[in-house]
């Protein structure tokens, strides 16, 4: 599937092909971009991101007994698997659809079969929750077959027993939780601790620009596991539940008590807290400039303290950072590559998007891809209509 087709229509069409009739419901979730709060959620911290225009979609209907099939369009390729025998994890994407159920059973859902065919439009290892969009998706076709109602919390921290006791990643719930309960038009300050969340409106004028840098990472296998354990034993260090509950004056007070590198990773997280509430305060206060200020201070922390930058990554913030449409950049996601997000002007935004793509291929010889993104509603569920066909008349 290519980046312009509509995965909606996508998997309306295949499931069609593949099964010979229109599905019964369509899933969908969002992926999200983090505007500021980053490596704060592991923390029971705040983070305010927001659920774009990007989604993963199941065409799906149920079947008589305890398997799932699913076909999966970006990936061309088919799994199936028993919910009387999960087994283990085996690898590969269709491990986010067995851990969504592995979760679920855990938690004395009873659940039946489904089979259904999935694509997506949110690039895959970008840092944009590609991820918890698949498994709130599937949180939403097991609860269509299911019946069971929808409770956006509890399937985002389900989700997230998926992604850590399954998957193998140790990630926080934010990624979860905006795919689950994001808002039309607004970010979301979460607190990760509570799970209470306060819609953000971003600020008039502005939209919000994710550059792809075409860098990759995995995050099983990168330092995103080291930085979880080091904030860890900071907070044991510091004997607090976890560092949501440290002042900056506290660890500056206190510094001499930790490891030189464990102070600045500790650093990062209180500071970052800090900056996440000073954001979701100028957001509401229309003022983006402010904004742009701390998402210019969120980098610096994360390159220098967190230290989870690269030099792809830095590149195309400074050039964002450097652009007159620009308010602030920074990169998103885990890091150790992926992408920025910046908030720019939008009677500027083209010119952004499209000077700042073009010195960036010039300086580092990769050819980045940029969107424009609007702030859509968390995952959803619809029951499908007939895919539109050549010959389908669209009016009398």
């Amino acid at each position: 599937m290519t980046s312009e087709t509509d995965p909606r229509e996508a998997v309306l069409r295949g499931f069609c092909e593949r099964y010979g009739e229109a599905p019964a419901w369509l899933a969908r979730a969002p992926g999200r971009v983090n505007l500021i709060g980053e490596h704060t959620d592991y923390n029971d911290g705040f983070v305010l991101p927001m659920a774009i225009d990007r989604a993963v979609w199941i065409a799906l209907r149920p079947r008589g007994d305890r398997h799932v099939q699913v076909h999966s369009l970006d990936f061309g390729e088919s799994g199936e698997f028993s919910l009387a025998q999960l087994g283990g994890a085996e690898g590969g994407w269709i491990e986010y659809v067995r851990g969504m159920a592995w979760a679920l059973e855990k938690k004395d859902r009873k659940l039946p079969g489904w089979e259904g065919v999935t694509a997506g439009d949110v690039p895959i290892g970008a840092g944009l929750s590609s991820s918890a969009a698949m498994e709130l998706a599937v949180a939403r076709a097991f609860c269509a077959v299911s019946g069971f109602e929808w409770n956006a919390p509890e399937m985002a921290l389900l989700a997230q027993k998926a992604e850590n006791g399954w998957v193998g990643v140790h990630c926080g719930v934010m990624d979860q939780m905006i795919s689950a309960a994001g808002e039309d038009g607004h970010a979301l300050l979460i607190d990760c601790r509570s799970l209470d969340t306060r819609p953000v409106p971003l600020p008039p004028g502005t939209s919000v620009v994710i550059l792809d840098t075409a860098t990759r990472r995995g995050l099983v296998d990168s330092a995103y596991n080291e930085r979880r354990r080091d904030t860890a034993a900071a907070a044991r260090a510091l004997d607090v539940p976890a560092l949501r509950d440290v002042s900056v004056r506290t660890l500056e007070r206190r510094a001499g008590e930790l490891e030189p590198e464990t102070y600045r990773r500790a650093r990062h997280v209180v500071t970052e807290n800090e900056r996440t509430l000073q954001a979701a305060g100028a957001l509401e206060r229309g003022d983006a400039a402010q904004v742009g200020r701390l998402m210019n201070q969120s980098h610096a922390s994360l390159r220098d303290d967190y230290e989870v930058s690269r030099a792809e990554l830095d590149a195309i913030v400074q050039l964002a950072q450097g652009h007159p449409g620009c308010h602030g950049a920074r990169m998103t996601g885990a890091g150790f590559g992926g992408c920025a997000v910046a908030l720019v002007e939008s009677a500027a935004a083209p010119r952004f998007a499209a000077e700042v793509a073009a010195k960036y291929q010039a300086r580092v010889g990769l050819e980045p891809k940029v969107y424009v993104c609007s702030a859509s509603a968390g995952a959803s569920l619809e029951s499908a209509p007939a895919p539109q066909t050549a010959g389908t008349a669209t009016g009398a």
